[in-house]
């Protein structure tokens, strides 16, 4: 066997792990996770002075199920995913991952999430964290994604999940402030998500997935991303108004809020797949950007 065969052969088992692992990081959502995991952080930093411990710990245990929710959803939503170009190549599709293997997988992460925050946290953040991933699992992915276009309002909840846990592992409890957090992403998320699905409408309309802009139309969709628009910043004015938050909040909550309601006015206002990635891409920004003016409003 020639030395370049054999360097091949013998390279072949690790390409071969490499492959394993990064799919089951990418049942993971990691880049869904990385919001996730920073309106975490954000809210604890909030809620008081936790120990680097502490965040790391918490972030590990909403790593873990979130993670395990992703791996869930990835397993379940198989046969839509098969018929998406955007979706097609995920492990379980194409049959890279067994949809057996990624539920496992998906349920074991959960688990280690429920016992690890118990044990290193505290347990109100443990059964926030399992409520997250039930909430994501049954009602959004099993319950609603394939049966209401309001799939992505009630379903939300789940991803509005974090601030909670944070808050919780932070302080051992949870209290008007902690849900002023959660409602901020909970109002986020239909704009987010409605800008996305106006660029996905198509694929959305092939597998039957019955996400506003196919059942209601663009035209519905664009104006409903501007009420919710305009009730996300109503609801970001909350932390303030019960005196959580300060000027540095308030002055940040006041632009970042204009600047969403601007692009959502621009989008409905002009019918194009441009407006609708720069509202996408900025709402991403967005959350990032308020979190952190509320840890520098309590911090500076």
């Amino acid at each position: 066997m020639s030395a370049p065969r054999a360097a091949a052969v013998a390279l072949s088992p690790l390409a071969g792990a490499r492959q394993v692992v990064a799919d089951y990081v990418t049942l993971t959502k990691p880049r869904v996770q990385s919001l996730l995991l920073f309106t975490t952080v954000t809210t604890m930093l909030v809620a008081g002075s936790p120990s680097l411990r502490l965040v790391l710990l918490t972030c590990l245990g909403g790593y873990l199920s979130a993670g395990g929710a992703g791996a869930v959803n990835h397993a379940f939503d198989r046969d839509i995913d098969a018929r998406m170009p955007r979706t097609a190549d995920r492990p379980v599709p194409a049959g890279r991952v067994s949809a057996r293997a990624a539920t496992i997988f998906g349920c074991v992460l959960a688990a280690l999430s429920v016992i690890e925050l118990s044990v290193w946290v505290n347990p109100l953040a443990a059964a926030l964290s399992l409520c997250g991933f039930f909430g994501y699992v049954l009602v959004y992915t099993v319950w609603l994604k394939r049966r209401t276009p309001q799939n992505i309002v009630i379903g939300g909840a789940a991803g509005a999940v974090p601030p909670l846990v944070g808050w919780a592992a932070t302080t051992g409890g949870l209290d008007g402030m902690a849900v002023y957090l959660f409602a901020i992403v909970f109002f986020w998320t239909p704009p987010h998500f409605w800008a996305l699905s106006l660029l996905m409408k198509g694929e959305y309309e092939r597998v039957g997935v019955p996400m506003l802009p196919v059942v209601r139309g663009e035209v519905e969709t664009r104006r409903q991303i501007l009420l919710y628009s305009v009730l996300l910043y109503a609801v970001t004015q909350l932390p303030f108004c019960a005196g959580g938050l300060g000027t540095i909040y308030l002055v940040s909550s006041f632009v970042l809020g204009g600047l969403f309601i601007g692009a959502a006015w621009l989008l409905s206002r002009r019918a194009d797949r441009r407006s609708a990635l720069r509202l996408y891409l900025f709402s991403l920004a967005y959350l990032a950007l308020l979190f952190g003016a509320m840890v520098a409003d309590v911090k500076l």
